[in-house]
């Protein structure tokens, strides 16, 4: 072979080349000992238990603020605010171990988060018993929707509890008067 003029590569650099590339290549790929792995996504089943949580936290402080607000009703709105604590004492009996429930971002599935006008969550330091009754009506709503992706014990749960709070829209509607 004739040499045109140029540089000449040998065989042996060619190689050498060949692997750094390789290398460089396999090394960028690679997700090393600086790179964390992504962390997996939390459960859906442990993230519906925990806003449901939340949204009977906001109840037993809506029913907390009324006996407060309304000294002649206390002794009647009591048992409510008892049974939304009852409520989030087996909600929290679902959660697996190790998994305590964070207050999540307001969820968009009609509960109790999206607070009725005139409560106190608006600013107003008055509670009503109309607000109480709202605030019961708007959670019951959202508990169809919430059974349809919970697990069969949750969905149970979540049934018997919607069932207590259409109970006290009913009773509520009588302590108005």
């Amino acid at each position: 072979m004739e040499d045109g003029g140029g540089a000449r590569v040998t065989r042996r650099a060619l190689l050498g080349v060949a692997a750094a590339a390789g290398l460089a290549a396999a090394g960028g790929c690679s997700s090393g000992p600086g790179k964390p792995a992504a962390p997996p996504p939390p459960d859906p089943q442990t993230v519906l238990i925990g806003e449901l949580i939340a949204d009977k936290e906001r109840l037993v402080s809506l029913y907390g603020r009324a006996v407060a607000a309304l000294p002649g009703r206390a002794a009647a709105l009591e048992p409510f605010r008892q049974r939304h604590a009852a409520h989030a004492r087996a909600l929290r009996a679902l959660l697996p171990a190790g998994n305590a429930p964070t207050t999540p971002a307001p969820s968009s599935s009609g509960s109790p988060a999206a607070a009725p006008s005139g409560s106190p969550s608006d600013g107003s330091p008055e509670v009503s018993v109309e607000a109480l009754r709202d605030a019961e009506r708007t959670a019951a709503a959202a508990r169809p929707g919430q059974t349809a992706t919970a697990s069969p014990a949750l969905a149970q749960l979540l049934a018997s509890i919607g069932a207590c709070e259409a109970v006290h829209v009913v009773a509520l509607g009588r302590l108005r008067g």
